[in-house]
């Protein structure tokens, strides 16, 4: 795959930053992880996913190789190559494994797809100006276009 773009970079940077200091500022214990970082979803402790953004509460899961389980909550960042990935086989690998929270940010669309696999019905769209809410910490709210300025 190509390596990702400078778009691609500067969401998960400025992604990861928000949610870790709202963490942060409320005492939280969960942890963030932006990609590279190895998600063993299953118990063979060979094939894992790398996310390009994990936030873990259960802190039990991680070791130095990675998390093993699933994240509470994951971000992916769309990219031509990985579309297909993120929104089909990413998906149902993250509601099957037990993830929370599924965010798919996509740049080209200027458009973000939350899934909260806790509700039945679990996806909701929101372009890049809307004022988003996350589902696992419903006191974090980010518009994705101020991010970009």
């Amino acid at each position: 795959m190509a390596p990702p773009g400078r778009i691609h970079q500067k969401l998960v940077m400025e992604l990861s930053a928000s949610i870790r200091e709202h963490i942060r500022r409320r005492g939280g214990v969960c942890e963030v992880y932006p990609a590279p970082f190895a998600v063993f979803l299953n118990t063979d402790n060979k094939n894992y996913v790398e996310p390009d953004i994990s936030v873990i509460c259960d802190t039990d899961r991680l070791d130095d190789r990675g998390c093993n389980g699933a994240p509470d909550w994951i971000i992916e960042i769309v990219s031509p190559a990985s579309q297909r990935i993120d929104y089909g086989i990413k998906l149902f690998k993250y509601r099957t494994a037990g993830v929370r929270e599924y965010w798919i940010v996509n740049p080209n669309t200027l458009t973000v797809t939350i899934y909260d696999f806790r509700q039945e019905e679990n996806a909701c769209q929101y372009t890049f100006t809307d004022e988003i809410s996350s589902c696992l910490f419903c006191d974090f709210t980010i518009r994705i276009a101020g991010l970009l300025q």
